[in-house]
């Protein structure tokens, strides 16, 4: 397959030029002005040509909880996500559909989905969520989710401690499920590709991050995790290991330039510097951690240590959407009030790089994906710079990282295959898709967490927080 996009605006050093980009077997062949045109004729006039996002940490099944639970730090909001995830890999095939479609329309050309898993249909999960991405064409990269100890485990035991349940599943058999995965649907030639992802320490024992350790290095597969979300998270790894969750997690080998972590927000200056040694990167996901009151992370310090950081959206019931425009927006500048030094804040330029070349890097392939590069996959994104939403004409990538753009997304291109064409996703009926989401939902605003009302107490007191009984 290939094709020609003429015309179209792109960033460089000096500012911008007009230019033509050739395709040729799924890549970047050329980038000048005026080629002779090859293959199929794009219109490139009028549009902003930029590498695609990396939606680079999400989990899909979310979706079917967005906008009702209500304002909880995590520890909380999971006991009330957990009492109603779907259960049936249906609706996790769906979910992943929304999902993907909400990034492809906000630039985004992967998804990294940490995807969470029904208990006894773990591979038929997989699989919805595969047969999803593969039917959209979106690049991605799922990470079932993997822990090996009960919910309870994740919050500080304090002085009065907390029992906890056996996890439904034994750390062995629970590796044995990722390897099987992998070897089912591990497959970049067709563009899914398998992490492995355990939930974070709080919940993962430290067999269960070096079995991760020991499957990545064998199949080659790169590591994710959640890392210090909450400040209960920080008190936590205090009483587990006696040191800081990031130290704790170096010493034991997962830290590499294959690992990306979501959110770290809870890291002090030693643990920033063993992020930069280790080549580490920070998923930032500045939505969720303000809805869940989880802080903000200190964005600003790793960028300034050469520590890489890409977006997320996080999870549709914690963000509650997946605009990779808006979390780009937001992750931005609100670091301008951590820093009075305005010389450390982030420009549209630097923000549409960790976007696209930063979520490259996470996923072990800047070499092949992340710029406007010959040679590089033919991952990108042609907004339209005639949208109300962009004009009037001022800085492109300004307008497009702090305006508020709405439909803005042109064209998509993943691998060479248009999967956007005129604003609209032409691999599958969106239409159907909004009908389904519907018709299987149901408008409900009062519901009760059984399992948030055995844990709240536990978590105001070793919190300290006031009221707790």
């Amino acid at each position: 397959m290939s094709f020609t996009i003429q015309n179209a605006l792109i960033p460089v050093d000096s500012g911008y030029e007009t230019t033509d980009v050739q395709v040729a077997d799924n890549c970047i062949s050329a980038i000048a002005p005026n080629l002779s045109p090859v293959g199929t004729i794009i219109d490139g006039k009028n549009k902003l040509l930029l590498p695609g996002f990396v939606n680079a940490h999400t989990h899909s099944s979310e979706m079917w909880q967005r906008g009702i639970i209500p304002p909880l730090p995590l520890e909380l909001w999971l006991a009330e996500l957990y009492d109603f995830t779907p259960l049936d890999p249906e609706q996790v095939y769906l979910s992943a559909l929304g999902t993907a479609v909400e990034t492809l329309l906000s630039g985004g050309t992967s998804v990294v989905d940490h995807l969470v898993l029904i208990p006894g249909q773990e591979l038929e999960t997989i699989a919805a969520a595969v047969r999803a991405y593969q039917e959209i064409g979106i690049r991605a990269f799922i990470g079932p989710l993997i822990q090996d100890e009960s919910l309870t485990a994740g919050m500080p035991a304090g002085e009065g401690g907390i029992e906890h349940a056996a996890y439904i599943r034994s750390t062995k058999a629970t590796l044995e499920l990722m390897e099987a995965a992998i070897k089912e649907f591990h497959n970049p030639e067709k563009d899914v590709n398998i992490l492995l992802a355990p939930t974070g320490i709080q919940l993962c024992s430290d067999a269960l991050f070096e079995g991760c350790i020991d499957l990545g290095d064998r199949y080659n597969l790169c590591l994710h995790a959640h890392l210090l979300e909450t400040c209960a998270q920080k008190q936590l790894a205090q009483e587990k290991y006696g040191c800081s969750a990031v130290e704790h997690l170096q010493e034991i080998g997962f830290l590499s330039p294959r690992t990306s972590l979501a959110h770290c927000v809870w890291l002090d200056n030693d643990d920033i510097a063993i992020m930069a040694e280790t080549k580490s990167t920070v998923v930032h996901n500045p939505l969720s951690n303000l809805r869940l009151g989880s802080g903000i992370a200190p964005i600003l310090k790793y960028r300034q240590a050469g520590v890489n950081v890409s977006f997320g959206c996080d999870g549709a019931a914690s963000n509650d959407s997946q605009d990779l425009l808006e979390a780009i927006k937001i992750g931005s500048i609100l670091h301008n009030i951590t820093d009075l030094d305005y010389r450390h804040w982030i420009t549209p330029r630097q923000s549409v790089e960790m976007a696209s070349l930063g979520g490259a890097k996470g996923l072990n392939l800047a070499e092949e994906m992340g710029s406007l590069t010959v040679g590089k996959k033919a991952d990108f994104v042609l907004y339209d710079l005639t949208s109300l939403s962009l004009l009037p004409r001022t800085e492109p990538i300004g307008l497009l990282i702090l305006g508020r753009p709405t439909n803005a997304v042109d064209s998509v291109w993943v691998n060479g295959k248009q999967i956007v064409a005129e604003g609209k996703v032409k691999t599958i009926d969106v239409d159907d898709l909004r009908r389904q989401l519907f018709d299987r939902s149901e408008w409900s605003s009062k519901r009760q967490s059984p399992m948030l009302g055995e844990i709240e107490s536990h978590y105001r007191q070793v919190m300290k927080l006031p009221g707790y009984s």
